[in-house]
């Protein structure tokens, strides 16, 4: 549990002058972690399937014909998730606000999975007919609605745990679960591409990967109903004086609107990039580059994987330096090296590939690292969840989800095959203007919460 104490005498904090501290016990802090951050996970794991088993999804659901219109088709069900997600984040995050955290993330952890299992219950088209495809985008739709208040009150719910001095190291792990999901997800679809006959795939083995969310919803369901609410929440639960406190709408969004815009840009920089490389970059490979495509998408996860290993350190060096210096920088990466990256990636040597694709994937991690920290701390307490679901699922939606279509039509309108690195140069331009606009956050207090220190091991006899 977590306790008030005074706040030491020095100023290592960096805190401003108060009379008290909340004092985190770290198993509780670990505990909160992995349970935020297998929600994330999860939410990716079907990410990864869905975008590694599209082809096959696309014979299951629609009508035989043209594989490209079953293609299209299939990841139009998938966009459609994204339509709902501002929606979703506008009925999570003020809840999130009103009822607690962790009851709210609860919620989103069983909509998350029942849809998800869902999928791999639905019967073929060849069985139902239009009824298939119209299942398939109803469960999509659930999903993207519980997304719609998962990141955000995942990143607030470690923010609001964890001590000042941690955050970012802590936070870090939001995003290791992001990747780590992607990688199971798109593993196991690769692994089973390998071993099972086509026909077989077809059949019944597309159905696995999805049926595995239900064992994965349990046990996330089970470490978030063990988690207290956090010390933030419940202390803006007693200032209020209610079990309940209301914040009306028009506070979430027209009193934060400042904070709002830095957070649309924020995101954006991260989400562009992000989509850009982990999304579209199998698909431009193959489709523009005439890259073998199983090659392709094995750079792509190794590229994940090296991510996944400097996630945390980079976490922990914006504990140390700040997170506006290590956001600052993967902005200038990006407006500096995209177009080199890219054109060592256009060589189509699998070293040249790898080069440019890892170049890229270290300069993301300064915003996979960051941004868990940085988000939550550009909004008070009392309307946190709900400022930042609204201001982070607006700008996936209209910027980092449709990134790969953009620049698919830009390279077909222009002939131009460098906009790729072109429209991630504009997204750091964006990203370092809401960088140069942001408040350090570092070893500080949230807004409206008191300073938070870890416990003290305990002194030896």
């Amino acid at each position: 549990m977590t306790t008030v104490a005074p706040l030491p005498p020095s100023d290592a904090y960096r805190a401003p002058v108060a009379r008290e501290a909340t004092v985190t016990d770290p198993a509780l802090v670990k505990r909160a972690v992995k349970a935020a951050a297998l929600g994330n996970a999860m939410e990716w794991f079907d990410f990864g399937v869905y975008s590694y088993i599209a082809v096959t999804l696309g014979k299951v659901f629609f009508p035989s014909g043209s594989p490209t219109a079953q293609l299209l088709s299939t990841f139009g069900a998938f966009a459609a998730a994204f339509l709902v997600r501002p929606l979703g984040g506008m009925v999570f995050g003020p809840l999130g606000d009103r009822l607690g955290r962790q009851k709210v993330l609860a919620l989103t952890m069983i909509m998350m999975a029942a849809g998800t299992f869902a999928i791999g219950l639905i019967p073929s088209y060849a069985t139902i007919g239009v009824g298939a495809p119209a299942l398939l985008l109803a469960a999509r739709l659930v999903q993207g609605f519980s997304t719609g208040g998962e990141y955000a009150g995942a990143s607030t719910f470690i923010a609001e745990y964890a001590p000042d001095r941690k955050r970012g190291f802590l936070g870090s792990w939001l995003e290791f679960g992001t990747l780590a999901g992607y990688v199971g997800g798109a593993g196991l679809v690769t692994l089973m591409t390998a071993l099972l006959p086509a026909a077989d795939l077809v059949a019944w083995g597309w159905r696995i990967p999805f049926l595995i969310a239900g064992p994965m919803g349990i046990i996330g369901l089970y470490l978030r109903l063990r988690l207290e609410e956090t010390p933030a929440f419940a202390a803006e639960v007693e200032k209020s004086g209610a079990d309940r406190p209301r914040v009306p709408l028009r506070e979430t969004v027209a009193g934060q609107w400042r904070a709002l815009l830095l957070c649309v840009g924020l995101v954006l920089v991260f989400n562009v990039t992000d989509y850009m490389l982990l999304s579209y970059m199998p698909s431009y490979l193959t489709s523009e580059l005439k890259y073998d495509e199983t090659h392709g998408l094995l750079v792509v996860l190794g590229v994940m994987v090296l991510m996944m290993i400097v996630q945390p350190f980079a976490g922990a060096l914006t504990d140390r330096v700040g997170r506006r210096p290590v956001i600052a920088a993967g902005c200038a990466g990006f407006l500096f090296l995209s177009v080199p990256a890219l054109l060592l990636i256009r060589q189509g040597g699998l070293l040249a590939i790898a080069l440019g694709m890892g170049a890229l994937g270290l300069l993301l991690v300064c915003f996979t690292a960051a941004m868990p920290a940085t988000l939550p701390a550009l909004f008070p307490t009392r309307v946190r969840y709900g400022s930042l679901s609204i201001g982070f699922n607006v700008s996936v939606s209209l910027f980092g989800g449709t990134t790969p279509l953009v620049v698919t039509a830009l390279i077909g309108a222009t002939g131009n095959m460098m906009m790729p690195a072109y429209y991630m140069m504009a997204a750091a331009v964006i990203g370092g203007a809401a960088v140069w606009r942001m408040t350090e956050s570092a070893g500080r207090p949230l807004p409206g919460s008191a300073p938070s220190v870890e416990r003290p091991p305990h002194p030896t006899a």
